[in-house]
């Protein structure tokens, strides 16, 4: 503190944004960290049109007469437990381990270390370990034989879901599959044991327990471009929605199974390809700083390796096999929203890149968040605001006057549907589609044809 009685913005000796660290578990230690953070941000407000955790941080420091140290523990809570994840304060901030700011701040990870210690202290509750386990909840709504898909949209049991676990009674669900993409690939033989694939396909949990189709139009793809994709057995959840409350061993362990399953194919130089941005972004950036010893180790071989599936297709686009033989089209306008965590990566938009190599095709762009942020939206405090949030987001989709919207996000996609009206698809599902003479009632004209 200097002499004004101001945070001085240098980083504490609380500075720490690794588990491994004991520091990082030192009350003490972050509640340093905390007010430092609080005080640059408060002078900045540059973040003020993300969250609601920048403006409610804000609006406590001025009615505290600017005094960050006269913020309490419970505020700091009330603030953080606005905060859902969507990582675009850390592209925005100028201050980052990124950016090699000597200030090293990064608002997400200090909201996951404060979650982290709340977490070791006080457990997390039945809803958090529901939504914070979807293979678990995928396994049991299988088990109901489509039950559980039939009673989420029963309103009567839709209010004993908000009262008793807090899942809110207006927010649609994802679905469940009757059959899981790893059983299916089983069926058609594509499932392999032994590496030797130019990639293998982390098909991430969505995919596994919800929407199949996505990851089966994405082996469409590939093979198009004859990319030799494999998919593995047993993969699990990448471990974010347990993350998103703070469950860090719970994180490691999904980790060192999806490492112990991956590692032999990405030592044997194949590509990991994650259709998920939240997925693709666990493995490449959180696994490297989020596990320990040997498992760290790898993870860092791991991240090198994985790649989002638009991204791996484009990065083939001046090769002989890059294929451009599209039989149908989703028509001029395209409606392309750009999820966050996608955004947080800073690998591009290749799925607007690609859906552009489709003739005629035009995408028009939306980059707002959409509101939903991993379990966020389903959550009883969460579901009005994160309307509020995503409003941006459905009136930029609505706006491009598309026959057909688009997301990398499969939540996203399910938001948008509720919200804005029309459900997008995934852009490996738009380019599937496009491959195929009937993918799309419109088609392209040959050269031919066009004569």
């Amino acid at each position: 503190m200097n002499d004004s009685g101001r945070v001085a913005h240098q980083p504490t000796d609380g500075l720490t944004y690794d588990p491994s660290d004991a520091k990082y578990w030192d009350a003490g230690a972050l509640r340093q960290e905390v007010r430092r953070v609080f005080e640059i941000c408060h002078e900045c407000r540059m973040c003020f049109k993300y969250c609601d955790a920048f403006p409610s941080l804000f609006a406590m420091v001025d009615a505290n007469g600017g005094q960050v140290a006269k913020i309490t523990d419970e505020q700091t809570s009330e603030v953080f437990g606005q905060c859902f994840q969507c990582k675009l304060c850390e592209v925005q901030c100028p201050y980052t381990p990124e950016d090699g700011h000597e200030y090293q701040l990064d608002f997400p990870k200090l909201v996951h270390r404060h979650d982290a210690q709340s977490f070791r202290k006080d457990g997390a509750s039945r809803r958090d370990k529901l939504l914070g386990d979807p293979d678990k909840a995928g396994a049991l709504a299988r088990m109901s034989f489509g039950l559980a898909n039939t009673m989420n949209r029963v309103k009567l049991h839709r209010w004993f879901l908000e009262k008793v676990l807090g899942i809110h009674r207006e927010k649609d669900l994802p679905e469940f599959a009757g059959t899981t993409f790893e059983k299916w690939a089983s069926k058609q033989g594509k499932l392999r044991e032994e590496p030797g694939a130019e990639a293998v396909l982390f098909q991430t949990c969505y995919v596994q327990n919800n929407e199949p189709q996505i990851g089966r139009d994405t082996l469409e793809v590939f093979d198009k471009n004859q990319v030799d994709l494999a998919c593995v057995k047993g993969l699990k959840c990448c471990g974010m929605p347990a993350w998103e409350y703070g469950d860090i061993d719970a994180v490691r362990e999904n980790a060192a199974h999806n490492l112990d399953v991956l590692m032999p194919h990405v030592e044997a130089d194949a590509k990991v390809v994650a259709i998920n941005p939240t997925c693709s972004m666990m493995l490449r950036t959180e696994y490297p700083k989020l596990l320990e010893g040997k498992d760290r180790e790898r993870a860092e071989v791991l991240s090198a390796a994985v790649v989002d599936p638009n991204e791996y297709i484009w990065s083939i686009r001046d090769e002989e096999r890059f294929n451009t033989d599209f039989k149908s089209t989703p028509g001029e306008k395209v409606a392309y929203h750009a999820p966050c965590h996608l955004r947080a990566q800073r690998i591009g938009f290749r799925g607007r890149d690609l859906m552009r190599k489709i003739p005629g095709v035009k995408p028009q762009m939306t980059m707002e968040c959409c509101g939903h942020d991993g379990t966020y939206a389903m959550t009883v405090e969460g579901y009005e605001t994160s309307k509020r949030i995503g409003k941006k987001a459905f009136d930029g989709m609505q706006g491009a006057d598309a026959g057909v919207w688009v997301t990398d996000c499969p939540l996203a996609a399910i938001q948008f549907g509720q919200h804005a009206g029309r459900k997008p698809m995934h852009p490996m599902s738009v380019l599937a589609r496009a491959y195929r003479a009937d993918g799309f009632p419109a088609p392209i004209a040959s050269d031919g044809d066009e004569e």
